[in-house]
């Protein structure tokens, strides 16, 4: 049985059935580049293998997917008008005819991420593969909807240009990356009251919706990132983890069994808001969220104490230079929170990994992972699993590569795990 794009049990195509529909026609992209377009099942689910595999010959996606060899070359033939896949060099085995591998076309469709955070914002083009073909950023002191409205405009319009009117057609939509309830955490980084009430009334996905053309969806900035960690990552392989991205203010994705787990809510993985012990000004152990411990913010307003100038860690998030005992004291007090929270989190579910990102440079991610994987050691862990503490693979850009995700991911693989909340 297949999942329908509402989470219901479909039945897969039969072979007759699929071969019908996916007969050669003349190309028509809008099959799953535009608003209405949604690919056939089994088309999608030939996508998806092509994407995990690298490259796959026909005979193997048969045998992969259990169709007949006809409905396959049917379905490939489809695949290759339309532009998605593309055939390689064949290879020569020990048995039988050379084979033809197919795989992904980079240029065969595009998507668009949008990442709204407290600090900046970035626009990502991505291609069918997962390849940055274009980067934004831009920084501010706090988000405001005219600023996050005219960013998106300009920036838009820049990467069309950018691409160019014939493959811009092929952009399969625009991803937001934003956190929820972003209001209920600017008042952190100095935002004044006016663009607190503003973001109240202000719908995100509705707004962008009217200036871009292209179908909206809008998920969480970290679910999002957990999404491109998942697709895009992952080099260990591993089908249940929990993902922490350390931004402005921490948070965090779940994926089990290979597949992103939002939520009901989309909301899975709010690892920012769990609450963890911590020693008062006092020396008395007191309660607080993950958040005020494990935050780019806190470093952010530690160094402004000390009269540092914090913009480098927005401004240039590959390169801090260097910040001495406050970044050193903000590594460990962070890496402390983080083990705490990675044990609490492995009661509940045996992870197989703990996977740690963020919006710093990696040598600061790797200092990070090293703390968190040294305390998780002193723990008293009995009747749990172990988890691997790992260092996550996209980085910076991961929201914004994440958002990107979205719609290559909606239109093109089987996966409906990530398929949120689609306005236009």
């Amino acid at each position: 049985m297949a999942e329908s794009r509402d989470g219901f049990e479909m039945p897969t195509m039969t072979d007759g059935a699929a071969a019908d529909a996916a007969r050669p026609s003349a190309t028509d992209l809008s099959r799953g580049t535009n608003q209405t377009g949604v690919r056939l099942y089994n088309e999608r689910l030939v996508l998806s293998l092509i994407r995990k595999h690298g490259s796959l010959p026909k005979a193997e996606i048969a045998r992969q997917t259990g169709l007949s060899p006809q409905t396959i070359t049917v379905i490939m033939r489809q695949l290759e008008r339309d532009g998605l896949v593309v055939k390689r060099d064949r290879r020569r085995g020990k048995v039988g005819q050379p084979s033809v591998p197919f795989a992904l076309n980079p240029d065969g469709a595009y998507s668009v991420g949008l990442k709204i955070g407290r600090r900046s914002c970035d626009l990502v083009l991505l291609d069918l593969v997962g390849t940055v073909r274009d980067f934004i950023h831009g920084p501010f002191d706090y988000p405001t909807p005219a600023a996050i409205a005219a960013f998106v405009d300009r920036g838009i319009r820049q990467l069309v240009a950018r691409l160019g009117d014939g493959d811009a057609g092929r952009i399969a939509g625009l991803g937001i990356a934003a956190p929820f309830e972003l209001r209920s955490w600017l008042q952190q980084v100095g935002a004044p009251r006016d663009v607190l009430d503003h973001w109240r009334t202000f719908d995100i996905a509705r707004e962008i919706g009217r200036i871009c053309p292209w179908p909206v969806t809008l998920c969480n900035d970290a679910t999002a990132a957990c999404g491109a960690e998942l697709v895009l990552g992952n080099p260990g392989q591993y089908l249940d983890f929990l993902y922490v991205f350390v931004g402005s203010f921490a948070g965090g994705g779940i994926v089990l069994n290979g597949s992103l787990y939002p939520g009901r809510d989309g909301n899975a993985g709010a690892i920012g808001s769990m609450p963890i012990t911590t020693a008062g000004n006092d020396g008395m152990p007191m309660m607080q969220q993950l958040i005020r411990h494990a935050s780019i913010y806190v470093l952010q307003n530690r160094l402004a104490e000390a009269g540092r100038d914090p913009s480098v860690l927005w401004l240039s998030p590959g390169d801090w230079g260097d910040l001495g005992e406050i970044l050193n004291n903000w590594i460990d007090e962070a890496g402390d929170s983080l083990a705490l929270a990675a044990v609490t989190a492995t009661s509940v579910l045996d992870f197989e990994a703990i996977v740690i990102d963020g919006a710093f440079p990696t040598a600061i991610r790797a200092r990070i992972v090293e703390r968190v994987a040294a305390r998780v050691e002193r723990f008293d862990r009995q009747g749990l699993s172990p988890a691997k503490i790992v260092e996550g693979s996209v980085g910076t850009t991961a929201r914004a590569v994440g958002g990107a995700c979205l719609p290559l991911l909606a239109h093109f693989t089987r996966d409906s795990n990530l398929l949120f909340k689609e306005t236009t």
